[in-house]
């Protein structure tokens, strides 16, 4: 199975903000990164996410590490619940990052994934790692 990390940045927020992911199937490993000018952390977040989905489209399976919650719980609990009511929040707003979040549901229809969440800033390796180039794509915008 791929495993992939991913991360997302910004230096502010909205402000400069960078995303990235490290893939393995145990014997390659890929990263890959990106920033965006003006942007928030959640975006930056999921961001990470469609990057790594998109770059693993071969795979019908992969497992996704994430630090963010937010990514985690969209995916895992919420999702389904916007959908039904019409991209609209428990408390009826607007679901934010709606753009991010229907390109994401339809890519990961295509994949079998299993969420796993890690703690930030916990000495994970390719957390570690994929905090590190997001936040230096940031910095290269600011």
């Amino acid at each position: 199975m791929l495993k992939i990390w991913t991360d997302g940045s910004c230096l502010g927020n909205p402000g400069p903000g960078g995303w990235a992911f490290v893939a393995t199937d145990g014997i390659n490993t890929a990263r890959r990164s990106g920033g965006e000018c003006d942007t928030t952390n959640n975006r930056m977040e999921l961001m990470a996410v469609l990057r790594a989905l998109s770059a693993a489209r071969r795979h019908n399976a992969v497992e996704i590490h994430t630090d963010s919650q937010y990514v985690k719980n969209g995916m895992t609990s919420w999702m389904k619940n916007w959908k039904r009511n019409n991209w609209r929040t428990a408390d009826k707003k607007p679901v934010k990052n709606k753009d991010l979040w229907v390109l994401l549901d339809e890519l990961a229809a295509k994949t079998d994934i299993h969420w796993v969440w890690v703690k930030g800033h916990a000495g994970e390796e390719f957390n570690e790692i994929c905090d590190t180039l997001a936040r230096s794509e940031a910095e290269k915008l600011k």
